[in-house]
């Protein structure tokens, strides 16, 4: 049994503008050998671009805010979700994490199925553009 207070969350892990995670449980802070668990902060109007997490399982719990979730092969699908809500994400879907709210910062608690952070960003144009998000990488040029 470990208990790690929620003022000691580990910021150093895998980061995306626009949201800020905080590690919970790892192996490395816990022992845990088959799950990561965390909190993911995501700024008032913040979209990310088009990604998966590979063959890992994900559930959010929203906390605080309203998230927007699109996902499919052209992101043609989407839910919104409020504090008190769960959303899981299946191994390989496309997806976009949005932040429904101009002005409050969406609260949510990630746990995963493994602890690698996969993040595998697909070259598909969004239904709704990153605008307060840019998305830098060797796909997503600025």
């Amino acid at each position: 049994m470990k208990v790690i207070p929620g003022d000691n969350l580990d910021p150093n892990t895998a980061q995306t503008p626009g949201m800020n995670r905080a590690t919970a449980i790892n192996r490395a802070r816990a022992g845990a050998e088959k799950l990561w668990a965390g909190t993911v902060h995501i700024h008032p109007d913040a979209k990310t671009g088009a990604h998966h997490h590979g063959d890992l399982e994900s559930v959010i719990f929203v906390v605080k805010g309203k998230a927007r979730m699109r996902w499919g092969d052209h992101l043609e699908f989407t839910a919104e979700a409020g504090p008190g809500d769960f959303i899981y994400v299946p191994p390989y879907v496309p997806h976009q994490e949005i932040n429904a709210s101009p002005d409050e910062t969406l609260e949510c608690v990630l746990v995963r199925s493994g602890q690698e952070p996969v993040v595998v960003n697909l070259d598909i144009e969004p239904v709704e553009k990153p605008t307060a998000v840019k998305w830098i990488d060797s796909i997503h040029k600025e």
